[in-house]
């Protein structure tokens, strides 16, 4: 019995010890211990290999649409201060997708175990949440960011020098060179600081007496972006606004302290020259002449009505691409505004077209006239508009200059808006009237052969013959046109007074031409102490066309030619 028992506990035991062999076999448990068998299920990569793309072009340039700071893993963006050499880590990147999936989102995960050469070291258990890259395409990425950064830097620093830029504009408005003035620029270097004295080589020469050979200096303040005043010394002193800017020691001949100046200010060097001060912005400074521009829409009809306002001016100086030109309009519309808006736009640009000819432009410098220009300009700007029942007057004064600080004039126009000139006192008219009333224009009438009746003053219900636009009425009627008349080429010299007056029919209605002249002149007296003197004389005359009740729209462009300007050091 007791054999038995042993006989069948060995079988037991055999049995248990085939089951558990049986279940080691099957399980393989010495899988999990075998670093040989752990490395062949990993992907081991070289550093010298990380230069070679870890995935295919097309799944790269997925990722690459990404942001540049994008985690892949936790889908969120990382601050730029995190990114890190990709040596020193191991990327785990855990696939959530089908293994077939030929494309990678966000949210993937790639396991790889990266090591390096047997001189470097490894940091293992670490998780880079950036796509790898080598040595040389973080510089590249390190350094175009730098350089983007550098870009924009001097941008911001070019566009803030330019929004600095300042213009400087001195007048001689008493004292023995009155009527002098200079400008000088805060960018242009080169002609500063600008001296004031009564001898070479200051750059405003001012021929009195009290004034000493270098008397006071002006400069660009880089740090303060301001313009200063300093007195360098004078014997008779300086006068800021009548205040003394002086050394303390006025026998010393040392020099004062800057002192800031701003526009408005008066200087006065000695006891009787004085110069008005005028700081602007760059675009201000560019004109060499006076330039005042007024319009009102004006009255009430006697319905009580307000007028809508159909005048339109402009002026561009210089035309693009060309220092030496300017172009001063004004277009008055009827039958609404459109025509005068888009002639005013269409007409500089068509000056501007055929000066760009340098043949062409190089006639007009040379001849000393326009004309073919201006024709021409008005014929382009003619065909371009394509209003049928709207039209407009215009009138256009293309000024030039000469390398000599002298100035040419000419004007075209069609239409009832009229300019005036007045050179070494005597008056030139420059354009040309074409209502239906004048003699002129019915002569022109009556050479079409369709003259007008005896005491006609409408053409279908216009008082005007020749405009731009209105095409309407050009195709029932052949006597309107659109031929500009061009008048003569007036040359203007140096400290030759001379003005020139464009203004709508609202102010010719009520003043004359011997009587604007007159109003010039004398409100010129007035406001001499100024460099808006030609704001001012618009303006003035403005307020005289509404005092007089003008019952239509009035425009006024004023251009003062009498102040002399000079440009200060210019460079040879």
């Amino acid at each position: 019995m007791a054999m038995l028992l042993s006989i069948v506990g060995a079988l037991l035991l055999m049995l248990v010890l085939a089951l558990i062999l049986f279940v080691i076999f099957a399980c393989k448990p010495w899988r999990f211990f075998s670093s040989s068998s752990f490395s062949s299920r990993s992907r081991t990569i070289k550093v010298a290999d990380l230069d070679r793309p870890l995935v295919s072009d097309d799944i790269r340039n997925e990722i690459n649409e990404l942001p540049r700071d994008y985690d892949l893993e936790g889908a969120c963006p990382q601050n730029e201060g995190h990114f890190h050499s990709p040596w020193n880590y191991r990327l785990i990147h855990k696939q959530r997708l089908p293994p077939v999936s030929p494309h990678i989102t966000q949210g993937d995960s790639l396991v790889l175990e990266v090591i390096s050469d047997p001189t470097e070291d490894v940091l293992v258990g670490q998780t880079l949440k950036r796509p790898l890259a080598s040595d040389h395409l973080v510089d590249v990425l390190k350094h175009g960011r730098q350089s983007l950064e550098d870009d924009r830097f001097q941008e911001f620093v070019h566009n803030d020098i330019l929004d600095q830029r300042s213009c400087l504009t001195l007048e001689v408005i008493s004292g023995p060179s009155r009527g002098i003035r200079c400008s000088v620029q805060s960018i242009n270097t080169s002609k500063l600081p600008l001296t004031l004295g009564r001898v070479s080589p200051s750059d405003l020469l001012l021929k009195d007496s009290e004034v000493s050979g270098k008397h006071a200096m002006i400069n660009w303040n880089l740090n303060k972006m301001k313009w200063e005043l300093v007195d360098m010394g004078s014997l008779n002193g300086t006068l800021l606004n009548s205040r003394s800017i002086n050394h303390p020691d006025s026998g010393s001949r040392h020099w004062g302290d800057p002192i800031e100046l701003a526009s408005g200010d008066i200087i006065t060097l000695g006891t009787t020259s004085q110069l008005y001060v005028r700081i602007m912005s760059q675009t201000e400074c560019q004109i060499p002449f006076g330039v005042g521009v007024a319009s009102d829409p004006m009255s009430l009809r006697r319905g009580g009505k307000k007028l809508p306002m159909e005048d339109v001016c402009y002026y561009q100086w210089p035309l693009p691409g060309m220092d030496q030109f300017g172009l001063f309009g004004i277009c008055d519309g009827h039958g609404g505004a459109g025509a005068a808006k888009y002639a005013s736009k269409i007409l500089p640009e068509m000056v501007a077209a055929t000066l760009s000819d340098s043949l062409k432009r190089e006639r007009v410098l040379s001849l000393c006239d326009a004309s073919d220009v201006l024709r021409d300009a008005f014929s382009q700007t003619e065909a371009c508009m394509s209003h049928c029942y709207e039209g407009c007057t215009a009138t256009v004064l293309l000024v030039w200059a000469d390398g000599d600080e002298n100035f040419f004039v000419q004007c075209a126009n069609v239409g009832d808006s009229a300019c005036v000139m007045n050179v070494d006192g005597k008056q030139i008219k420059m354009t040309e009237d074409h209502r239906i009333t004048s003699y002129s224009e019915r002569r022109r009438i009556e050479e079409t052969g369709e003259p007008l009746k005896d005491g006609e003053t409408r053409l279908c219900g216009l008082n005007l013959a020749r405009m731009l636009g209105d095409k309407f009425l050009k195709q029932q009627d052949s006597r309107f046109s659109s031929e500009p008349y061009i008048s003569q080429v007036v040359h203007i010299h140096r400290a030759s007074g001379a003005f020139a007056l464009l203004a709508s029919d609202g102010f010719w209605d009520v003043i004359s031409v011997k009587k604007a002249t007159q109003l010039v002149l004398q409100t010129r007296e007035r406001h001499s102490t100024g460099a808006d003197s030609a704001e001012n004389i618009a303006n003035f005359l403005l307020s005289e066309a509404r005092t007089l009740r003008t019952k239509d729209n009035t425009s006024i462009i004023f251009l003062d030619f009498d102040t002399t300007s000079i440009s200060c050091k210019v460079d040879s």
